[in-house]
Formats: structure tokens, sequence, C-alpha cells
């Protein structure tokens, strides 16, 4: 499958299933707080998703030979960088950091966002390493303008990650999005500003920081989806669905 350019009507609707993801999530932030269990955060997703008249992108999502994945939200806690399942043995404690990530089809068009939620009072560094991706993501999406280069945007992460002192996941990337949830092309969180595919209106890609606080490696655990560091050091991970345009960047997943 090649790169697909959406046009302005498909934008519009993959701004409709934006809409619900943004719902969907700042319903399960302001949940994340201490002696909540993933799995409550994961029942409050499904009902923000049905009132939204939306589809979840993950439930049953299979990509490589993995298992089904078993829910309609990810959350990530502390050393997990993403894809963790929600448990009710998983429960969030003062401190944690936790990563909430959904996707989700509206009118047959797919949308695409995470956040990494503070859970009380954190460190100075789970502070600091939050921000830091939060703002890379930020730099990003601001490179997002027609003419521009696709190795740009991971230039604009790697280069503040690595100015701060992280350390950039090179194992997982951001990808095209638009009537599937995965499409062309792959969007790294590194490279070289300048090299790449052209950037031109019409594209629509998730961008996904993924920083660690240690070293970049990660690895699979036994239920064949939660990826952690393999330091086992703190991971965040930040993602909005952003259309390219004439005008410049559209965040479709925003409020």
């Amino acid at each position: 499958m090649g790169i697909v350019l959406k046009s302005l009507r498909e934008i519009a609707k993959m701004r409709e299933a934006g809409k619900v993801v943004h719902a969907v999530l700042d319903a399960v932030e302001a949940a994340c707080v201490p002696g909540t269990s993933t799995w409550e955060l994961a029942r409050i997703a499904e009902r923000v998703l049905d009132r939204g008249g939306a589809r979840s992108a993950f439930v049953g999502y299979r990509p490589r030979g993995q298992p089904p994945y078993p829910s309609v939200l990810c959350t990530s806690v502390n050393e997990a960088v993403v894809h963790g399942i929600p448990s009710r043995q998983v429960v969030l404690a003062e401190g944690d950091i936790v990563g909430i990530d959904f996707a989700c089809f509206k009118n047959l068009y797919c949308a695409d966002a995470a956040r990494t939620v503070a859970v009380g009072v954190v460190s100075a560094p789970a502070r600091d390493l939050l921000a830091t991706t939060r703002e890379a993501l930020e730099r990003a999406i601001a490179c997002c303008v027609p003419g521009g280069r696709l190795e740009d945007l991971g230039a604009a992460v790697q280069g503040l990650a690595e100015a701060r002192g992280y350390s950039v996941v090179r194992d997982l990337v951001g990808h095209g999005i638009g009537r599937a949830m995965h499409e062309p092309p792959q969007v790294r969180n590194y490279g070289t500003a300048g090299r790449g595919l052209r950037l031109t209106p019409g594209l629509v890609i998730a961008i996904e920081p993924m920083i660690n606080a240690g070293a970049p490696e990660v690895r699979t655990l036994n239920d064949g989806w939660t990826i952690v560091t393999s330091d086992r050091s703190l991971s965040a991970h930040f993602e909005h669905t952003v259309a390219i345009t004439e005008s410049g960047p559209v965040v479709l997943t925003a409020a």
C-alpha cells in the first residue's frame, strides 16, 4: 500500500474521529488518580467512545501474528513505553506516570492520539521527562509544512531529547493514518533535517515521540504487547494525528 493523500472532505471526517479521541483522553486523564485501576480507565474510555458513535481501532487488532489486542485503551505505567494492557491488578499510585493511548474510527476514518499523565505529585525528573516529550511533539508538528521533509520531524524530536540527556526509542515509529490506523509512511523520531519524503498537502500522519529517561532499548513482555524500557527507566509518549495543509499543520486530535 502506498501513501494516500486525503482530500479536505476526508480530513474533515478524520477531525470528527479526532474529537472523539480527544474527549476520551480528557475523560481518562481526569480519572488518573491514586487508587484507580487501569481496567477502570478502559471502562471510562468505552463509555465515551460509545457516546461519540465511534468504533475502537484497538480491540482485536492483531499485527504480525501477535495476540489480538483485548482493550479499547492502552495504559503504559512508568517503565512501560507503549501498548500496556489495562488490568484490574494494575492500580495507579501517587508518583506514577501513565501513558494513555486511544484510537477510533468514525465514518470509516481513523484518528489516534496519546498523552502521558502524572498521577498525583510526581518527581521532578518525571515532570521534566513529560514536559520534554510534550515539547518534542509540538516541535515536530511545527515542521509539518508543505515542502518540508519527513526527517525534519524526527530531527526535531531527537535534537531536543538528546540535548536534555534523554534517549529516543528507535524500534517504534509513528505512521500515516486514514481509512486504516496504520498507513505509510513511517514517521521516525530521529533523523537528519532536510532528508526524507517531501511533505505535501493531504498527507495525514500520527506523530508520536517516545522518549526514555535512560537508554533507548526496549523489550516486549510475555503478554505479547506491553513494551518496556530494557533498563526499566521511565518513558513518556505523546501523540497527535496531524494533517498537512496548504496553510500548515492542522492537529485533528486537539480540542
